[in-house]
């Protein structure tokens, strides 16, 4: 189980570069778009037609992050009741609930700007997290830290 807390943790941290650089290219080719003469309304946003090079992007960002690192972090903490890790239970309870902060986060951006700046904020720690919950079982490993329970 301590292997399956590592390889959650480090694959959430992953999915967030995925998240950082889907957004960032979704964005860049949205406006090489609009230079190029395309035309950006509500029209254009609900349009199945509207296709640019990165619009893709706007795909990845929103399935990683309204199911697939969602989920993975419930798994997260799901496993960290089995792996017995120290701090294993509170640092996966952390990360589930800075998921869900991001996801609230990123849902209300539609809405206002100041949304939209936490939410990459917000990103950063849950990098964070999810990066300390794998380093956490890799140091366990390491040190053959004797189970506890959480």
């Amino acid at each position: 189980m301590r292997n399956a807390y590592k390889i959650l943790g480090g694959l959430i941290a992953l999915l967030v570069f995925v998240q950082a650089g889907s957004i960032a290219f979704a964005y860049s080719g949205m406006g090489i778009w609009i230079q190029d003469g395309g035309t950006l309304d509500a029209a254009a946003m609900e349009s199945r037609d509207t296709t640019f090079t990165g619009v893709a992007g706007f795909i990845v960002h929103g399935m990683n992050g309204m199911m697939l690192i969602p989920l993975l972090a419930l798994v997260l903490l799901i496993v960290s009741f089995f792996a017995k890790l120290p701090k294993g239970v509170p640092t996966a309870a952390a990360l589930l609930g800075l998921v869900i902060v991001q996801v609230l986060l990123g849902i209300t951006s539609s809405s206002t700007a100041y949304a939209g700046l936490l939410h990459g904020i917000n990103a950063l720690l849950v990098f964070g997290a999810a990066a300390s919950a794998a380093r956490l079982a890799m140091v366990a490993e390491r040190v053959d830290v004797s189970p506890v329970h959480a």
